[in-house]
């Protein structure tokens, strides 16, 4: 899962698990250090391979970074590999979610022996689903150039899943808040930046279900604009060492062979190599590293975020939230906003930014998921409410559904049994502005959880993302419509094979299902999703 969510469904469980918690009593966080100095971000090393190939564009004086469009699983968990691998001075990750399947324990062993080799590793990570990562998060944190810290740590319970949510309901203002920022740095050198986290799932490698995905591969000045929002990240007052609140009887040779035997590659294989080109017609990023040839747009380029103190609620008062940010560029737009998000609840602050922007004649188009193949069912019913209002404003809703994407002969291969699920959070405004980043359109990311993101300007970077996802004619999803009534909606099938599928329910779901979401919605605030 990628939201914060999925345990809001039962929220009737409060009381009684809230009575079981301080009727056994709860320890608290540690006390933070704070006399230790800051410890920042390595600059770009000149020497270093990667640092050769990001130097020509690390000038701040032109104002434009180097850019590369990643929306193809397959390939962007191959550059992580080839950056862990090729990376000599510093790695810099921040997740919100590092899986503890074959892609998360990939990673964590290619950062083990990137820190052997003498790289600095710092590993960020939010804990809301580290149940059963401690004992290798402190296997790495056990080498001596490792470090890994957790945002907003659970305090009590880390060991089970079922002690956790009874930590998290009973220390509900502060665990509500989690870091949903991912953020991936070698060598303060190439960046990537977008919606993936770091689990299988996200790279096509689940047989359950799998993620329609985007991240940016970046050089240049928002590279090292990128790294100081780690760095605020990482010495915040929100983020402790794993070691000030993991614990295990365990010796550090134990632990470390335990990490030896779950990150081996039996456990944790090596994916498939990618195509040997990639969407664009480009090879993979090992490739163009040997060749020493990449075919980087040129744009201008910002990191944007929500402070870390956005967790202790009290961001309001200092700065702006990216989500305020994000809102005030799609203000901007003369003709058009194309909205991608996975969770999609507009509220009525929402609503009233369409109207405004419909009234002034901008075309509004917004992608989501279908209620069937939404990983959160319980935002969906919410933007439900909104969905009519919308459609009578002139707004184009378009719904990702699994049986659709399947039909697509590729798109059926890389799924295989898996459902398929939209993640990628993206805003393309007039074809000339991108907004992309781990930000959904929702009121938890607006309010409860901190966001990174990137806002470039670049009409090649938005036609490039056009062009990869056909989002100008769209296949794999449903287009909803009002129904003759005015009142209620249709779904219309995209593509060439379905011109003539109509449906009068939401696709692929029962009347029992949409009745318990239904149940289930009235129970738990819409602020909370």
């Amino acid at each position: 899962m990628s939201k914060a969510r999925a345990g809001f469904s039962a929220w009737l469980l409060f009381v009684v698990v809230g009575w079981a918690c301080l009727s056994a009593g709860c320890a608290g966080l540690p006390a933070q250090r704070s006399t230790d100095p800051p410890q920042l971000a390595i600059p770009l090393p000149e020497g270093s391979e990667l640092g050769r190939i990001a130097a020509p564009f690390a000038s701040p004086k032109s104002g434009l970074s180097a850019i590369r469009p990643l929306p193809q699983a397959s390939f962007a968990l191959d550059a992580r590999i080839e950056l862990l691998r090729r990376a000599q001075s510093s790695l810099d990750v921040q997740s919100y979610q590092l899986g503890n399947d074959k892609t998360g324990r990939l990673i964590l062993r290619e950062l083990r022996d990137a820190a052997r080799r003498g790289v600095r590793v710092r590993l960020l990570l939010d804990d809301f689903y580290t149940t059963g990562l401690d004992p290798l998060l402190l296997a790495l944190a056990s080498e001596a150039n490792a470090q890994v810290r957790l945002f907003n740590p659970f305090a009590n319970g880390r060991e089970h899943s079922a002690t956790r949510w009874l930590d998290f309901f009973t220390d509900f203002r502060r665990l509500n808040h989690r870091m949903h920022n991912k953020l991936f740095i070698a060598d303060g050198a190439i960046a990537i930046a977008g919606g993936r986290n770091l689990a299988d799932e996200y790279f096509l490698r689940s047989d359950v279900a799998n993620f329609i995905d985007f991240e940016l591969l970046m050089a240049g000045p928002v590279v090292p604009e990128s790294a100081r929002i780690f760095d605020s990240y990482w010495n915040s007052d929100v983020v402790y060492p794993i070691e000030s609140v993991a614990r295990s009887s365990e010796s550090v040779q134990a632990l470390s062979s335990e990490f030896d035997a779950a990150t081996s590659p039996a456990q944790a294989p090596r994916p498939e190599p990618p195509p040997a080109r990639d969407i664009f017609g480009d090879p993979p990023l090992g490739v163009q590293l040997d060749s020493g040839r990449l075919p980087w747009m040129r744009a201008a380029a910002n990191a944007l975020a929500d402070s870390p103190n956005k967790a202790l609620g009290a961001h309001r008062a200092t700065t702006p939230t990216l989500a305020m940010q994000a809102y005030a560029q799609m203000a901007q737009a003369k003709s058009q906003v194309l909205v991608v998000s996975p969770y999609f609840i507009p509220g009525e602050e929402g609503m009233a930014r369409i109207r405004m922007g419909r009234k002034q004649g901008v075309r509004i188009t917004v992608v989501t998921n279908s209620l069937a193949d939404s990983d959160e069912p319980l935002v969906n019913i919410n933007y439900n409410r909104y969905r009519v209002e919308m459609l009578r404003l002139g707004v184009e809703l378009q719904e990702v559904s699994t049986r659709r994407l399947k039909r697509n002969v590729q798109l059926n291969r890389l799924l295989k049994q898996a459902r398929g699920r939209l993640h990628a959070k993206l805003a393309l405004i007039d074809r000339e502005w991108v907004l992309l980043g781990s930000m959904n359109l929702d009121p938890r990311s607006e309010r409860l959880n901190t966001e990174f993101g990137v806002r470039v300007h670049s009409a090649e970077l938005a036609h490039a993302i056009l062009y990869a996802y056909l989002l100008d004619d769209l296949e794999g999803v449903y287009r909803v419509e009002l129904r003759p009534d005015n009142q209620t909606v249709q779904w219309v099938g995209q593509g060439d094979d379905a011109k003539d599928e109509v449906l009068d329910d939401e696709p692929d779901s029962s009347m029992l299902t949409r009745l318990q979401l239904l149940l289930f919605s009235w129970f738990v605030p819409s602020d909370q999703l």
